[in-house]
């Protein structure tokens, strides 16, 4: 297990160098209520007083329930800031204009409101001089499991080496409320949607191939497919040079 202790130290230090390298006046994060989100707001947060987490609720029932309410929790317990941005009548907006040139997908119409997050965030955060701060995990970097231009845009992201199983052990060595441990790892995509039962393969199956390599066949499979079919958003764009 890693040194929480000193892992927090190093990780307000790099969050400190990221403002004062780029002369940014504070930050900015996505404040979903899950257990990324909330660590990343603990950390920006001891790192510096003038950070910001937007609740960006967009069309599904959870994100107006559960998600708020802990979000909002987390905002008033740590003492961070927090502002309400409703995008769901914005991608209807969206989906309405768009259907008159193409029939969406189910896949293509559910990464529409991460995008919209991540337009929101870097809309204050250029209009405040902030940098945003990613919410993504080591285990769903691997498997492709976010959205282009959606979450997986960032200024920079103080948890992106850490598993899923990381992730826990930190929030419970912060003392975080088991409200937050306990609650079940979802993107809020649409309702009843969970992140393993998405993938097919749970997070404890996916940080112990991370570690060691190993796992049963069957998840290396789903593991590999995953990761082979997401390599495009882990690389750069293409750029002709000639």
């Amino acid at each position: 297990m890693r040194d929480y202790k000193s892992e927090t130290k190093k990780r307000v230090e790099f969050i400190r160098n990221q403002l004062e390298d780029s002369g940014a006046s504070g930050i900015i994060f996505g404040n979903s209520g899950g257990k990324d989100a909330v660590l990343v707001g603990i950390l920006c947060k001891m790192a510096c007083d003038n950070t910001v987490g937007l609740i960006l609720p967009c069309s599904s029932k959870c994100n107006y329930g559960d998600d708020m309410t802990d979000a909002m929790m987390i905002s008033r317990l740590y003492r961070i800031e927090d502002r309400l941005v409703d995008l769901t009548k914005t991608a209807e907006a969206i989906k309405k204009a768009l259907g008159n040139a193409v029939a969406l997908t189910a896949n293509a119409e559910v990464n529409i409101a991460p995008r919209l997050r991540m337009t929101a965030l870097y809309a204050v955060a250029a209009t405040e001089g902030r940098l945003v701060a990613g919410t993504g995990n080591r285990s769903e970097r691997h498997m492709g499991y976010f959205t282009k231009w959606g979450d997986g845009a960032f200024d920079f992201n103080p948890i992106a080496d850490l598993t899923v199983t990381e992730i826990y052990e930190f929030l419970i060595h912060l003392d975080v409320p088991r409200r937050i441990i306990e609650k079940v790892p979802s993107a809020g995509l649409f309702d009843g949607q969970t992140d393993e039962g998405e993938m097919g393969v749970t997070y404890k199956s996916i940080d112990e191939y991370l570690q060691s390599g190993i796992c049963t066949a069957e998840d290396m499979e789903i593991i590999g497919k995953f990761h082979r079919i997401s390599e495009h958003k882990r690389k750069p764009p293409a750029e002709y040079t000639g």
